[in-house]
């Protein structure tokens, strides 16, 4: 299918697969948001400090209570449906699509609650694999839709640590909980510096007249999944080496420069690096965060940029697509500050432009990255937007419009 430019499009494509699937109408409508981590890589892994915001990019499900335990659940963008029964989910983890669904079920289930099942249709607008947490974007909507077919109501807290379990367990992927908190407490018109020990935010007001500019490679993430989890171990190990000397060191957010200064020689090359990236870019986040609410715009640039040379110096999770892209970003006219966001190894890039400026920035960014690459790429001009919720059939497609920047 050609994909829907507008909600009243997307509501109807939706509307008509379900009819053709299930031969009826959709009971109930759920959303669930992508996120921009706007300053933080990985930093949530070891219950850190990140910058981040919910997107106007999001998944919807279109659903019914099936009035059973079978979960029969389509997938517009990859046009493959799939099914299962609740209580018998998958047991193996595995990184495929319907996974995002049956294990949101399924941790549920292991925290004593019964959902529904349902018949279903998704739709995401979140492109899938760019670093925008297409992923935990269905989680969410998933797990809405089951509180709603199981009739009972979780905090978003509780959604949000289900959601990340599940991605954890029947996924395989042990991400920290960045992505669900986001789509579950982002709010239209600031974003949210997120503590992840405590799990709670404060909200962080953009300048009004920056513009979050989302810049995607279309270069394949091919290593993100296996490279993810080499970090991860890589950043754990390195803890542990950490507190054998510190023993109050509980995770690398607890890890100041001077402490790593005295710390951190003691660690082999590899782990020396990746441990630095991560206490120095927990740290950066609070100064950036700062930055921001002063509009220091000089501050912002530098933070980001040390980010960036982080990431590809200590965690090496670049790839020359990626770096060809911040150069791009940084010569563009009306560009306040330039970063990575995401998995790396491809995928989406951050810039914070001057709104009246957009346009020439994309243009700039459009040709340079395509005469580096070859590669066309993909911007998105976005906005802190409204966080996961259900969509009131009665109030018409305007409700999705409206968190559009």
């Amino acid at each position: 299918m050609s994909e829907p430019q507008t909600a009243r499009e997307r509501r109807a494509a939706m509307g008509e697969r379900f009819r053709s699937l299930y031969h009826g109408e959709p009971e109930g409508w759920v959303r669930a948001p992508g996120r921009a981590e706007l300053l933080g890589t990985d930093t949530d892994d070891h219950l850190g400090y990140v910058l981040t915001m919910s997107i106007h990019m999001d998944t919807w499900i279109a659903f019914r209570a099936s009035g059973s335990p079978r979960v029969r659940i389509h997938s517009m963008n990859l046009d493959k449906t799939a099914e299962y029964r609740i209580g018998e989910e998958p047991v193996e983890p595995a990184a495929e699509w319907d996974r995002y669904v049956s294990g949101v079920s399924k941790a549920l289930r292991a925290d004593g609650l019964l959902p529904g099942g349902a018949d279903a249709v998704i739709h995401s607008t979140v492109p899938i694999g760019g670093g925008l947490s297409s992923s935990a974007s269905l989680e969410v909507a998933a797990a809405l839709m089951f509180q709603a077919t199981g009739g009972f109501s979780l905090d978003p807290k509780k959604t949000a640590l289900v959601c990340q379990k599940a991605e954890n367990e029947s996924v395989g992927v042990m991400c920290g909980i960045l992505d669900q908190y986001s789509s579950v407490f982002g709010k239209t018109g600031t974003a949210m510096l997120l503590d992840c020990r405590s799990l709670s935010h404060i909200e962080v007001t953009i300048p009004s007249d920056i513009r979050i500019v989302i810049c995607d490679t279309n270069f394949p993430r091919t290593l993100a999944g296996s490279e993810y989890a080499k970090r991860r171990q890589e950043c754990d190990e390195g803890t542990r080496l950490i507190r054998q000397q510190a023993p109050e060191i509980r995770t690398l957010r607890d890890v100041t420069a001077p402490l790593f200064a005295r710390l951190g020689g003691s660690l082999p090359e590899v782990l020396g690096k990746r441990c630095r990236f991560v206490s120095e870019e927990n740290q950066r986040v609070m100064a950036f965060t700062a930055a921001v609410v002063k509009d220091d715009r000089a501050a912002m640039n530098l933070l980001c940029r040390q980010s960036f040379e982080g990431e590809r110096d200590l965690y090496q999770k670049t790839v020359p697509a990626m770096e060809r892209m911040f150069e791009a970003m940084s010569g563009a006219p009306g560009v306040v500050a330039a970063r990575q966001s995401g998995g790396g190894f491809g995928g989406c890039m951050i810039a914070y432009v001057q709104a009246d400026t957009v346009d020439a920035f994309a243009a700039h960014v459009g040709k340079v990255y395509v005469e580096a690459t070859g590669i066309t790429p993909t911007i998105h001009v976005t906005a802190p937007s409204a966080g996961a919720g259900t969509l009131d059939p009665a109030a018409g497609p305007a409700v999705a419009d409206a968190e559009k920047p």
